[in-house]
């Protein structure tokens, strides 16, 4: 018996307190209500399990008590591998955890029945504890009422820590489709590096187990938690990024393993699994107001620090519903403010136009020539007009579809592009690139699905593998180029229709932008005319790194 309640390992977490719980009845007890053959009847139908027999008694904490009674003077039997406090009802299969401990100080507050009471007093001589709950009501019950009523629980809102303050404890319950088989997949981890065994049980072993590397007879655990952690780092990455065990270091088995000796199985599941907090209960409706207030009023002014924020919400609520509303603190305004608007680190006219409203929702491409990105750049070299030529600046326009990101068509202008030369880049987006006789045959048009031979035929010559298509919308920058009324009147005898990006929205031309990087990165840099992005990127020694 004692071997498989330690299981092999150490004593587990909640051994303690079943045998605390069977001590508390040792003495004699009486059965006015009788229903102790009812609950011997119960217990010997295969499969019965403590909570389960306590609630089909009718009076689940009489009952709760009569098993214990039961169980410690060997008239009843129990697994003791697994934690007896089973609870029934509303929460479903919870367990306390065997390490959790109902705190009955002065202000602690409990929740029973699904009401929260606050402890007034207790009195240890007499077993006994006050409790008080919201609206006044008053009553005083035993401690041993309170450690076997099913639905006793420390309450959240004093017991937990940090985010977990104020909300029901996690439980399996919570968790998504799929996820408990991965919490399920990480305890087992945890097990067979604290006993050797997935199992947790030495009576109960795998094939193969306990392996070399974490055999408790011949390891110590420090030993057998590097020995996980190369494990885990040996499995494929796709595979552990799956199964959630990628990126697992040394002090997240630690922390794992203290989660789950506090919490059990939902110990081992991420945080980022569970439910969304329950929000700031603080942030009233007047709170709100005010917040949102402030953020339109702030937006269109220079940029304040978070105090001056604070002060101007505190200023708001008492200047629009009297000095008497509560307002939250300086901590969970930064919290609720950074939630609902961001970090706040953007400059102000970067956030003013972030803000701006977006027509008509966004744009799904699913097919070649839907959209066509066009934008120029200045290139960040020098080139040279000429054998003789003085250094000058030129620039690069591109045609980008934004369904397949192929490059359409290209021009490079000296000094600056005008609408003319956007004008005849749209005409080489429509017009197939002929093939020079020096070029060879791998440029030559491919066969993705329509043959070269039908293409040459419809061209009246050979055709290279530049895609050429006839654009349904064409997205534009804001420069002057492009609202020139040649340019426009171009677009509308193609049958285009012109859609302007908005203003400081590189996004939605993010395809042509994240082209002009990789040019940079892959050509321009390794020029030795490159002059960097702008003129704080420039080198100290200019003229001998330039053309």
């Amino acid at each position: 018996m004692w071997l498989a309640i330690c299981g092999g390992g150490g004593w587990k977490e909640h051994v303690p307190a079943t045998l605390d719980a069977l001590s508390s009845q040792r003495r004699p007890l009486s059965d006015p209500l009788g229903l102790r053959p009812g609950l011997l009847a119960a217990a010997a139908r295969p499969g019965a399990r403590f909570g389960q027999i306590a609630v089909a008694s009718g009076c689940e904490p009489v009952a709760r008590a009569q098993l214990l009674h039961l169980l410690w003077h060997r008239q009843l039997g129990t697994d003791l591998a697994q934690p007896l406090a089973v609870a029934a009802g509303p929460r479903g299969d919870r367990v306390r955890p065997g390490g959790a401990v109902l705190e009955l100080s002065a202000g602690a507050a409990v929740v029973l029945d699904g009401v929260e009471w606050e402890v007034e007093r207790r009195e240890p001589h007499l077993g006994r504890v006050h409790l008080v709950a919201a609206d006044g009501a008053r009553q005083h019950v035993s401690l041993r009422f309170l450690a076997n009523h099913p639905n006793c629980w420390p309450s959240s809102r004093t017991e937990a820590s940090g985010a977990d303050r104020g909300r029901q404890p996690k439980t399996l319950e919570d968790l998504k489709p799929g996820r408990r088989e991965l919490a399920e997949l990480r305890m087992a981890h945890l097990l067979e590096v604290a006993t050797g065994f997935r199992s947790g049980d030495r009576f109960r072993p795998g094939p193969g187990e306990p392996k070399p590397e974490y055999d408790p007879d011949s390891t110590t655990l420090t030993g057998r938690r590097r020995a996980k952690v190369a494990e885990l780092a040996a499995m494929d990455r796709h595979q552990a990024k799956l199964l959630a065990l990628d990126a697992v270091s040394l002090h997240t088995l630690i922390r794992w393993e203290n989660a789950r000796r506090q919490f059990g199985l939902v110990g081992c599941a991420d945080d980022r699994w569970l439910r969304q907090s329950g929000g700031h209960p603080t942030v009233t409706e007047e709170v709100r107001e005010a917040i949102f207030a402030v953020r339109e009023e702030t937006l269109r002014r220079e940029k304040v620090s978070m105090r001056t924020k604070e002060s101007m919400i505190h200023q708001y609520v008492r200047e629009t519903f009297g000095p008497d509303t509560a307002v939250p603190s300086y901590q969970t305004l930064c919290r609720v403010w950074r939630e609902w608007f961001g970090p706040s680190g953007a400059r102000q006219r970067y956030a003013r136009s972030a803000e701006l409203p977006v027509k008509n929702g966004h744009v799904l491409v699913h097919r070649p020539g839907q959209v066509v990105a066009l934008d120029t750049t200045v290139l960040p070299v020098m080139v040279r007009d000429g054998v003789f030529g003085d250094p000058v600046k030129c620039h690069l326009a591109l045609a980008l579809d934004v369904y397949s990101h192929a490059l359409c068509a290209f021009r490079l202008t000296l000094v600056s592009d005008t609408s003319v030369d956007v004008a005849m880049l749209l005409r080489d987006v429509m017009m197939p690139l002929p093939m020079r006789e020096d070029w060879g045959e791998e440029p030559e048009w491919p066969y993705p699905g329509i043959p070269a031979a039908v293409v040459a035929e419809f061209a009246g010559h050979k055709v290279a593998g530049l895609p050429f298509l006839t654009p349904e919308t064409v997205t534009t920058g804001h420069g002057s180029v492009y609202r020139n009324h040649a340019l426009v009147e171009a677009q509308r005898v193609l049958g285009c229709n012109i859609l302007p990006a908005r203003v400081l929205r590189p996004q939605d031309k993010a395809a042509c932008e994240r082209a002009f990087g990789v040019i940079r990165q892959l050509l321009f840099e390794r020029l030795v005319g490159y002059t960097g992005v702008d003129v704080a990127d420039r080198g100290a020694d200019r003229p001998r790194t330039q053309c």
